[in-house]
């Protein structure tokens, strides 16, 4: 029926955008969702337990963070849909670094340095990331329309 969209597709995202990337670029954007899932899986969700009890942003913290968990195994089936999750991933912790640990330097104490180490991890996907693509998509194409 002519208009209507696949339903195993995005609104937007359709098979010939998926096909731009090759099926290793596809399976490499999956490891990068699966590493921030077990990642989070293993650090984040035992601390569901008790997290009403801690101090306010600690909770907020571990929250969003089993949020994004979630929202990465989606990552799983639509890895190209989902690349603005891995663009947040990489930007709240680049901008953290540079921010918070660089400035610091060999100044940090122990719990700044355990983050810091953290989000180090996030050169492994900026090696994921196809920056053609996401320059192309999100830069350089044409928006949505306003109106």
């Amino acid at each position: 029926m002519a208009g209507t969209r696949p339903p195993h597709t995005f609104v937007g995202m359709t098979d010939a955008h998926t096909s731009d990337l090759p099926l290793w670029r596809l399976n490499l954007l999956r490891a990068g969702y699966a590493l921030i899932v077990v990642g989070l899986v293993v650090v984040q969700w035992p601390r569901l337990v008790g997290v009403a009890d801690r101090p306010l942003m600690d909770g907020a913290v571990t929250c969003m963070l089993v949020a994004l968990s979630l929202v990465s195994l989606l990552g799983l089936r639509y890895p190209v849909a989902m690349v603005p999750v891995l663009l947040f991933e990489s930007a709240w912790k680049l901008i953290w670094l540079a921010l918070v640990a660089v400035p610091q330097g060999g100044a940090m104490d122990a719990a700044t340095r355990e983050v810091a180490v953290s989000c180090s991890l996030v050169v492994l996907i900026l090696a994921v990331i196809p920056w053609r693509f996401a320059f192309t998509r999100y830069v350089t194409r044409r928006g949505d329309r306003w109106r």
